[in-house]
């Protein structure tokens, strides 16, 4: 058989661990990419640099491999869907265009009988006056917008008046819950009620950007497994394939929900790399290669710690490193106050 060449939008650190699971099964990848700085270039086989609607560049890449995936969901359905005319693309654009917009995303888990905070439509400034009961809120752009991006915490109505929201743009205001704790469920689908997942990370966020996950997460076993069916049923009402993330608030009455769903490999998810056998990325390239699944074992506790900014300095500097630590440069170029430089995971 020829070898499979594993086509990766986008080409930052999720990239780069894709290509680096992919090399390990002996998988060719080429990342296509509108960053010609992009990371993942220091990990795959072949680099393509272009605009996402560079039909030229995207036909170029699209000739030179058997499958396609992305590493991130802000990348246009038209895109995807041209290129799926010509090759695979997993997950399928359907997925990426639902999960785009966060209003057709809240009302897709709803329908599912799944609980997620309360939330409402804003279409112009006004549509806030009437919606005390929303507050204390998040005011979110519906599409585009990670890591505290695009967000704006509202206490109360006149707050909105010192913030720079563009109203050109449609927003959803979801109401705060009384957060006891965050966790996401990372798992793989490989095809129809065929699943591996993983145990509930439990995560700390400073800034809006995932700053610490661990396992095992300190939750209630009815808590651990009622995440768990709620990402499998998610991932099976999409018949996903590849591995996907979703996340979850916890109140301080014990209540579960729904914050977002991630169509790929996740942050939360690093962790995976040094304490399962087989890592989310692994399991990823795996699904949507087509490849055989290997039983999921976990190998050790653990936790990862993102490196923000400079914080990844001291690491470049000295590498003393215990036996039990692992650290992650994403050899990034430019660091930038609130840019994901590497992480260090610590198996417990």
């Amino acid at each position: 058989m020829s070898k499979i060449n594993l086509g990766i939008i986008g080409g930052g650190q999720l990239g780069s661990m894709l290509s680096v699971a992919a090399k390990k099964l002996n998988i060719k990848t080429t990342i296509f990419c509108d960053d010609i700085n992009a990371p993942a270039q220091n990990f795959c086989d072949e680099f393509i640099s272009g605009d996402y609607n560079d039909n030229k560049k995207i036909l170029e890449f699209v000739k030179k491999v058997n499958v396609i995936t992305y590493e991130f969901e802000n990348i246009p359905y038209e895109t995807l869907n041209e290129m799926n005319k010509l090759v695979s693309v997993l997950p399928k654009p359907s997925v990426n265009r639902l999960i785009q917009h966060r209003l057709a995303e809240k009302d897709f888990i709803n329908k599912l009988n799944i609980r997620t905070t309360r939330y409402v439509s804003i279409e112009k400034k006004t549509d806030l006056d009437t919606l005390e009961d929303f507050l204390p809120g998040i005011l979110k752009t519906t599409t585009m917008g990670y890591d505290g991006k695009g967000q704006y915490p509202i206490q109360k109505i006149e707050d909105i008046e010192t913030m720079n929201v563009d109203f050109s743009k449609e927003y959803i205001l979801e109401k705060l819950v009384k957060l006891k704790k965050e966790i996401s469920v990372v798992l793989t689908r490989f095809g129809i009620n065929n699943f591996q997942v993983y145990e509930p990370i439990e995560n700390t966020h400073q800034n809006q950007i995932l700053k610490h996950s661990k396992i095992p997460a300190d939750v209630s076993k009815k808590i651990s497994e009622q995440a768990k069916e709620w990402a499998t049923r998610i991932a099976e009402e999409l018949k996903y394939i590849g591995t996907l993330c979703v996340e979850f608030f916890i109140d301080r009455n014990e209540n579960l929900y729904v914050n977002e769903i991630a169509p790929r490999v996740h942050n939360s998810g690093h962790l995976t790399i040094n304490a399962y056998n087989i890592s989310q990325f692994e399991n990823h390239v795996r699904a949507v290669c087509s490849l055989e699944k290997v039983p999921l074992k976990k190998l050790s506790n653990a936790e990862m710690i993102n490196l923000i900014g400079n914080q990844i300095e001291p690491y470049r500097q000295n590498l003393n490193l215990k036996e039990n630590e692992f650290f992650f440069d994403y050899l990034k170029k430019e660091i930038k106050e609130k840019r994901k430089m590497g992480h260090i995971t610590t198996l417990i």
